[in-house]
């Protein structure tokens, strides 16, 4: 559901609810169920789950105090210290925090769903009311404890280690979660958090406190999560977002941005002048990362996307073996290498080969979890999709699988739609073998397109080669004993181009057939300096092509927009950040729009757009074209292979 409407969270309303929360860091009594005491039967004798199933908690006489436990903890990791140190004072006062926004928002979730009403007349209340306020309790303490571990992850996530995998381990899990009413919620909650907290191997420094914190409040909101089913009366949670006044703090339903905050993965370092050929995809991707790269981390805006020249969706599409690999592991190289140098953070996040689920709702759940990370505006962010038409299949073909729909649905919904929000940090990048099998609606998407094709000239297949014989001559210097070109110096070829046109300007008529025939009768009635030229065109490639609708025009618009910007950053811009980098976002854009105004200086707006719409409409024909083509060339193979076998079946014959 959309989130239509936002509420703000004053700060002097939290601040008449800190004392509580406070009371409920001094001390809570819970008393543990008989399933979590008796979870030690299959356990091992030094476990941590045998441990939190023995801990006490009778409400006669033990109160749980988090914040003796982390003083406590303050005596035995520093007794040496004075004041409480740093981390420790940063986790207890998330905790204040936290516990201070869950009180607010079931509070306010008591005003809007007509609990708090109910409350006041709980003596009076009838067997369906009775039903009703007990059903609204469980999703109070619900929304109540989410906030709380919410606002905790929000002010911890960003202090805590990057790698949590050793507390991962440690972990057990949390043995119950009580929703039975407020009091009891927290209670219970702080309970095992107290329980962990005063466990010797858990916390053996005072930054696993922080560290502990955001794996113990992470795991609570999955806990919740998983309740949701559950839950009733939820339409005055799902329908709005709650903003806090003076911060970019916001909760929306049970959305949990933080979910799947992902880790850079691994991958091995490229330049792209060791790749041979594709000077068109090599072209592209030197300026994504130099957009990227632009981005302003202060106001949250790319100055890129002001100016048209910014792309959250591109393919790279070609036939197999092409280097479409070699091309991810070259942008995330230079985006890291540029990133490292310039100390921006740098996500690099490719889409997991396991992400169709064969469980029902379990395709989209994945799909989210990765497309959550591309929100976060904390970082530049480049996610490739490798072999897209796996997850992204033409929905309407035959056999595609409910998974595939889901992880569609899902893309489109992130890409443009409510959800969508693109800072101008992150981009998408579908690479496919096959782009006539993806789907409509993705393809639309895609705002920047280019072929990955390989080698293509002689210099190309030259250097292909070397790059393969030059390892061998550098361990057995002499052994290769061949003669090199003459006029040729090795890689020469394979540097990046200066601009666009240089790569298209022998784009003079389109290539594809139907698109030529199209064209030309055009040509007859309109000159190509001509408004009318371009709608009398795109009036006839509808007729032939009948997916061919208004965003491929505006996808055209965007191409020529990206052509206005198609210039090199220069190059001591990148040696010393300061130059432009890391300057405000209004003089950035300044200087942009002066670089801008000097490339278009001998450019021709005609011809710009000319070479543009070729090369879109090229596009469409090709893919429309390619899975007609596969299947008559396979329809062709069969009978040939048919009529063989029977040949050679007369011959045995005779």
């Amino acid at each position: 559901m959309e989130h239509n409407t936002t509420f703000p969270i004053k700060i002097a309303e939290l601040d008449a609810l800190r004392e509580e929360a406070t009371s409920y860091l001094k001390g809570v009594q819970w008393d543990q169920s008989y399933k979590a005491k008796n979870r030690d039967k299959s356990v091992k004798d030094d476990s941590i789950l045998l441990y939190l199933s023995k801990a006490t908690g009778n409400s006669t006489s033990n109160v749980t105090s988090v914040s003796k436990s982390i003083l406590a903890l303050k005596k035995r990791l520093l007794p040496e210290s004075v004041a409480i140190p740093l981390k420790l004072n940063r986790a207890l006062f998330a905790l204040q925090e936290g516990l201070t926004m869950g009180i607010w928002l079931k509070d306010s979730y008591g005003d809007a769903s007509g609990l708090s009403a109910l409350n006041e007349r709980k003596s009076t209340l009838d067997g369906s009311q009775r039903r009703e306020f007990d059903s609204k309790q469980h999703t109070a303490t619900a929304y109540m404890l989410f906030g709380t571990a919410y606002r905790i992850l929000y002010d911890l996530k960003p202090v805590a280690s990057d790698d949590l995998s050793v507390l991962k381990n440690k972990f057990a899990g949390i043995p119950e979660i009580s929703l039975m009413s407020p009091i009891k919620g927290i209670s219970c909650m702080l309970f095992y958090f107290d329980k962990y907290l005063n466990h010797p191997e858990i916390i053996t420094r005072d930054s696993d406190v922080v560290d502990f914190a955001v794996v113990f409040f992470e795991a609570v909101i999955a806990e919740i999560q998983l309740r949701l089913g559950s839950l009733e009366y939820t339409e005055t949670i799902t329908d709005r977002t709650y903003k806090l006044e003076n911060s970019d703090f916001a909760v929306s339903g049970w959305e949990n941005i933080y979910e799947g905050t992902a880790k850079s993965v691994e991958f091995n370092k490229i330049q792209f002048e060791e790749i041979v050929g594709n000077r068109d995809a090599k072209h592209f991707a030197r300026r994504l990362t130099e957009r990227l790269l632009s981005y302003d981390f202060t106001v949250k805006k790319n100055p890129f996307q002001e100016l048209g020249g910014f792309m959250p969706v591109f393919m790279g599409y070609g036939i197999p073996g092409t280097g479409k690999s070699m091309l991810i592991a070259a942008i995330a190289t230079r985006l890291k290498e540029h990133c490292d140098n310039l100390d921006i953070p740098f996500l690099f996040h490719p889409m997991p080969d396991t992400l169709i689920s064969t469980f029902q709702g379990g395709s989209a759940e994945k799909m989210v979890q990765w497309m959550k990370p591309l929100q976060d505006p904390g970082k530049l962010i480049f996610a490739p999709i490798d072999d897209a038409e796996n997850n992204l299949q033409e929905r309407t073909a035959q056999g595609v699988s409910a998974g595939v729909k889901e992880v569609i649905g899902v893309f489109l919904r992130y890409t443009e739609g409510a959800y969508a929000v693109n800072y101008g940090n992150s981009s998408i990048g579908l690479f496919t073998n096959l782009p006539e099998m993806l789907d409509k609606a993705v393809i639309s998407r895609v705002q920047g397109r280019f072929k990955i094709d390989g080698a293509r000239t002689i210099p190309d297949f030259v250097d292909q080669d070397y790059l393969w014989w030059r390892k061998i001559e550098k361990t057995m210097p002499g052994f290769v004993n061949m003669q090199g070109p003459e006029k040729y110096s090795y890689l020469s070829e394979q540097g990046l181009a200066k601009n666009l046109g240089e790569i298209l300007r022998h784009t003079e008529k389109p290539t594809e057939e139907r698109v030529l025939a199209i064209y030309e009768q055009i040509e007859e009635k309109h000159e190509e300096s001509e408004h009318l030229f371009y709608a009398e065109l795109y009036k006839s490639i509808q007729k032939a092509f009948p997916f061919f609708s208004s965003r491929d025009i505006r996808n055209i618009q965007s191409a020529v927009s990206l052509r206005l910007t198609d210039f090199d950053l220069p190059k001591e811009w990148f040696e010393n950040g300061d130059t432009y980098f890391r300057k405000d976002y209004d003089t950035k854009y300044g200087m942009l729009q002066e670089l801008m105004k000097q490339n278009m200086k001998g450019l021709s707006f005609s011809d710009i757009r000319r070479q543009e719409v070729i090369r879109y409409l090229d596009n469409v024909a090709t893919i429309a074209d390619t899975d007609f083509k596969r299947k008559v060339d396979q329809r062709l193979h069969d009978m040939n292979v048919q009529m063989e076998a029977r040949r050679r079946f007369e011959d045995e014959e005779n």
